[in-house]
């Protein structure tokens, strides 16, 4: 959807006011279901449309904008910024869905197989319980140090452990990759190599 990214976030807001909480998962159904109702008036009301109900016309929709969103002029200042070609394009991974949020043995995070400000060689990152991905980036949780998961869950934070050092022995370059749990059952993202400084 074309339009002001920061509407959802306003009237998510404005529903966890009235309702008194600070967290997205303490609204009760009822109130989640005056959310979407929400988020469908601003989206038609940015586009003049509904939300597709077919949901190949969704994945379709979803797909197109992200290959738009290559040329937003955020994306040319980023490239820009970095020194990245604006001929290489963008890539669209679609893949089934874990969610993060069924609980409190469900989480969601993002680490770097390496500090990505120093290159020491150490697991970096963050993770959040009973959350998705947009509530790490978001920032309306603060989120948990990727080490302390070892004590929330610890065979997950093993397992997770084992995988980021396999993926970067693999591919030989530091890796960033974003994890998703749903009680017993885990997803990743696809790892990408980072230019990262090397510390040996």
């Amino acid at each position: 959807m074309e339009g002001e990214p920061g509407v959802f976030e306003e009237i998510l807001t404005l529903h966890k006011g009235r309702a008194g909480v600070t967290e997205d998962h303490q609204l009760a159904p009822e109130t989640l279901h005056k959310v979407i109702a929400a988020y469908k008036s601003a989206i038609r009301q940015a586009t003049g449309t509904d939300i597709p109900t077919d949901p190949w016309d969704q994945l379709l929709h979803a797909t197109e904008a992200v290959f738009r969103s290559w040329n937003n002029p955020r994306a040319i200042f980023y490239r820009n910024h970095n020194g990245i070609d604006h001929d290489m394009g963008t890539a669209v991974t679609i893949m089934s869905m874990v969610f993060g949020n069924l609980g409190p043995t469900s989480g969601t995070g993002v680490l770097f197989t390496r500090n990505p400000a120093t290159g020491e060689r150490k697991v970096y990152g963050e993770f959040l319980p009973n959350a998705q991905g947009e509530d790490v980036v978001a920032g309306v949780r603060t989120p948990q140090p990727i080490a302390a998961l070892a004590d929330v869950m610890p065979e997950a934070s093993g397992q997770l452990m084992e995988l980021a050092a396999r993926l970067e022995a693999h591919y030989r370059d530091a890796q960033d990759i974003s994890p998703s749990r749903t009680a017993g059952c885990s997803s990743s993202k696809p790892a990408t190599p980072n230019a990262l400084p090397r510390r040996r």
